[in-house]
Formats: C-alpha cells, structure tokens, sequence
C-alpha cells in the first residue's frame, strides 16, 4: 500500500483503485486511460503500480510509476456485503476490473502531467477489425429465380451474427438459386404465418447458383442461428472443455494469473517480451531475463547456463519426424506422450502469448506440429499448433500460435492452412477448438474468406448456365466445416434467404479485395511436398 498525503488528508492506494495512467498510443500520443491498480510494489525505494487498463487488452499491462497517475480521479473499490455461502463460507471476493467502482473522489493532490496535455480516454472501447477483404456495399433486390436441383443434406448455422430464432425451409428439398438485380433496395422478407420453426434445424445443403456482378452491389446476410449455436465472433463456449495441455479454463483466472511473470525471454537472435502469464518456476520469475534453448525449448537462469547447455544440447530442430518441407520451411510432427519434456517446455513458451487457455502438464493425447525457419545453424522455431490425437467434435486445432518475431508475415495463415492439409488426407472436414484469441479469429476468418472466395471464383459455367455448388462441395473441397463455411459466407455478406431460397453474390468489390489479399499471399502450403500418413489412434490401446 502506499500513502500519499495534502495538506488536508492522506490516501492509501490499494489493489482495485481505479485512476487514469498515462500511456502512449499507437500515434505516440499521450492519453489518459481508465486503469485498475492490480498490485504494488516497491523497488530501489520507488513504488511501482501493476495496472490494467480497462477495456484494454491484457498484453498491454505493465508496472507504472506515480508521476503517471493521475491522483485527482482516483476510485476506491467498494467492499462487497459477506453474504454465507452452502459451505457456510464467506462469498465475498477481491475486486476485479469487470466489478462497478461505486466510489470516486476528487482531491487535490500533486499527480501526473494534466490530462488536458493529451487525450482523455475514460474507458476507451477497442474492436476488433474486420478482416480487410470484406466490403460493405448496397444490397439488392432479388426477382424469381431460375430452377435447379438440390441436396438433401443438411449443415447445422454457425454464423458470425447475432440471432435468436431459426427457421426451416418451407419444403425438405428447395432450391438455391442465382438472382438478377435492378439496384433498388432490397427488404428482407419475414417469416410467414404458418412456417414452422425449430431451435436445432439446419440449413438443407442445396445448390447455390454463384453469380458474379458488374457493378458492386451484393446481397444482406438473412440467415439466423439455432439457439444453442455458439456464436464464432465471441468465441466463448457454454461449457469450456477441462481436458489438454493448453485448455479453456478460467477459474484460475486470480491476481497473480492476471500479471505478466516473465520479463524477458531470450530465444535464439530472438527476445520476447511476453504478453501474459505463464506457470515457470517461482525461481525464474524474478530473473531479468529467461533463457532459452531454441531447439529443445529448456528454460536457463543465465547466458552462462544457456551456453554450457548448448554444448551438450545435439538437437538443431525439434524431436520428431520432419513431414513436411519445401525452401526453408519444415514442419516438424510432435508426438505428446513420445516428446512429453518438450510438448511442455512448448506450451509453457505457448503460455506467455496466449491468455484465453490454462496450461495443464497431460501432454500425452495431443500432436504438436512446429513449423520451422531453416539457415546454416538449423531449423529455428516459428510457430506451432497442436491437435487431439482423438477428437470427437472434429477439431483440427487445438492451440496454434506464431511468435511475435514472425507475426504479420503471413505465417499465421501458412500454420492454417497446414492443418486443413493434414484434415485433407485424413479424409475428415475440421474446426478450430474454441475459444478463440482476438487475432486467432481475425487470422482464421481471412483463411476462411480467401479459400471460400478461391473456390467460388474458380467455378465455371455449364451449359450456358451460371455456375452452382453446394455447401457440402465447399466442405469437402476445403475440409472446412460446413458450420464455418455458412459462417463465412454470412460474414462476407454473400449468403441470403429470399421466398424459400438460398442464394449467393459476389460483387466487384469482393471479387477485387479478394484479388489483391492474394498478390500479398506469398507463402502456400504444396501438397506434393507433404510426407504424412495418418495414424487410427481410436485402435490403439495405448498411445
């Protein structure tokens, strides 16, 4: 606790006050966001502040000095009542930056630079972008359309928009086909009288005519969720799952799982500063900087330490078998159970640069897939994701993960695409596991959108008649799951329900963001340079 006294009075700045600091933003200006005190401490006489700025992310924190709060703001936490809990317990808890701050206080004591020198953000709100190849533009006026045949299949909805209330097709068997446009506003239709509904009804998997317009006009997005659907841009599932290595598990989520531990992690020509905290030893935390070996990922207190590990350490790429390569990218096949010291110093790594996973020591049911960087010293790691050996929800990916040195360079995308090749030759259609972590759903939502678009460009004429596919097609051409290719589709405003029939648009304007996103796309995965034969782990007894 620290004191700070005026002339009239003394404060005590606690854990949970909430005050404006002073940062930097991307511009380099100064603003004053709204912050929560999550510790204090004191060094070389100094006192220091763990803060989190509100409505920020968590990677943002960082240890602040006083001449940066501004003290005339400053908030006090409001004790909760002790209610008895069934256990005859307190049920009160600390405060967190979630919790109303029921107090405020105005006083006249010496802080920071006035917040009128830069911005004032009392509780800044920041979204996520949109991925860059999606264009809003006007929707339009479906006419009658032509007949075509359909599928009885059906795909479950997983869009990316927010409804409550799902319908089903007026028949078991009806049609999608294209429209024709005449540029008037378009009015979406509402359910009529008499249609039945059903929660857990999916959309039938017809043929959808593709049509590519001249002019950059596009169809709304009219095709809602069932109600126990899990909406992809939250990312939050009803009942997280308690089992893997890195796992969807938030009631660790304490004050001291909410401070970064790490300072600094050396790795190679590389140094991180990590963004979240990670369960190293207690010993290391304290350490200026944490050393690692590249190649088989040991944590060393000193560069002393690093260097004698370094003349016994044989490894120059990680253990395993080596699946895939072409230039100087190599992807590496991890097994959990076979590698179980290096699985963990991975997710450890993992840990520091992903917040919404808990990590768990049981790496044995999952296969890790490192993709690497190759040069005279070897095989230097870039990136990884992980994967169930055995998943009963069809998912491809567990954790995936590039390192901030490689990040915004297109690998992200290549670590993507890689796991759907390997979905390909299972023969098996995947989805990533949920959560996902704000730039996990911004990359997966880009590969989503190229691929898709990739497929409907390429679709050709027959007989004069514009080019049709179906939902099921697009699955299994991509092995994306029909839940995330109806999203897509949703969120990329192509898909609309129009009197019992689905229909899809391409506009200009999709058609030329979508082309320039892929002059940019210069790393591709080669399928002919890909060495791996799944394994049938359901038939093994042990694994």
């Amino acid at each position: 606790m620290t004191k700070m006294a005026d002339n009239s009075s003394s404060v005590e700045i606690v854990e949970g006050c909430r005050l404006p600091v002073l940062r930097k933003n991307q511009e380099h200006e100064d603003e004053w966001p709204l912050a929560e005190i999550l510790s204090v401490k004191e060094v070389s006489g100094r006192k220091l502040y763990y803060v989190h700025y509100i409505d920020f992310n968590k990677r943002l924190d960082e240890w602040v000095t006083t001449d940066r709060l501004d003290m005339k703001k400053l908030q006090f936490p409001k004790k909760e009542a002790k209610t008895p809990t069934k256990n005859g317990l307190s049920g009160s808890r600390p405060s967190s930056p979630e919790r109303e701050v029921r107090k405020s206080i105005d006083l006249n004591l010496p802080s920071a630079t006035p917040p009128s020198r830069g911005k004032t953000l009392p509780t800044p709100k920041r979204k996520v972008e949109s991925v860059p190849l999606v264009t809003q533009v006007p929707p339009v006026t479906p006419v009658p359309s032509l007949p075509s045949s359909a599928e009885a299949s059906q795909a479950a909805v997983f869009p990316a928009v927010r409804e409550t209330t799902t319908f089903k097709s007026r028949e078991d068997h009806e049609q999608l086909s294209s429209l024709t446009t005449n540029g008037t506003a378009r009015r979406l239709i509402p359910a009529q009288p008499g249609r039945k509904r059903k929660a857990n009804c999916g959309v039938t998997d017809e043929m959808i005519k593709v049509l590519q317009y001249n002019k950059p006009q596009s169809a709304s997005v009219f095709l809602p969720p069932p109600e126990d659907s899990q909406d992809s841009s939250d990312g939050i599932p009803s009942a997280p799952r308690m089992t893997g290595s890195l796992v969807s598990d938030r009631s660790h989520d304490d004050i001291v799982t909410r401070m970064k531990n790490i300072e600094c992690i050396e790795l190679g020509r590389h140094r991180l500063k990590p963004w979240y905290f990670s369960p190293y030893p207690q010993e290391l935390t304290t350490l200026p900087i944490l050393y690692l070996c590249e190649f088989c990922l040991k944590y060393l207190k000193s560069l002393k330490c690093l260097q004698r590990h370094l003349t016994k350490c044989n490894l120059r790429h990680p253990p395993g078998n080596e699946i895939y390569r072409k230039g100087t990218i190599s992807f590496f096949e991890i097994d959990g159970r076979k590698n179980k010291n290096y699985s963990q110093n991975l997710c450890l790594l993992a840990k520091c640069f992903l917040d919404h996973k808990t990590l768990y020591y049981d790496t044995d049911p999952f296969l890790f897939y490192v993709m690497t960087e190759y040069d005279s010293k070897g095989f230097h790691i870039v990136g990884y994701f992980s994967k169930e050996k055995e998943s009963t929800e069809d998912y491809n990916v567990a954790c995936i993960l590039t390192l901030p040195p490689y990040q915004r360079r297109g690998y992200g995308k290549l670590l993507i695409e890689f796991s759907y090749e390997l979905s390909k030759v299972e023969g098996k259609t995947g989805t990533p596991e949920k959560p996902l972590s704000d730039l996990g759903l911004l990359s997966y939502r880009s590969y989503w959108s190229q691929t898709i678009l990739e497929i409907l460009m390429d679709l050709k004429p027959e007989n004069g008649e514009r080019p049709q596919i179906t939902i099921n097609e697009i699955s299994e051409i991509t092995s994306i799951k029909k839940e995330d290719v109806i999203s897509t589709l949703q969120y990329l405003n192509l898909i609309n329900y129009y009197k019992g029939q689905y229909i899809l648009t391409l506009s200009e304007d999709i058609v030329d963001g979508h082309e320039k996103a892929m002059q940019k796309r210069h790393l591709r995965i080669d399928p002919k340079c890909l060495h791996f034969t799944p394994k049938d782990w359901s038939k093994r007894g042990k694994w």
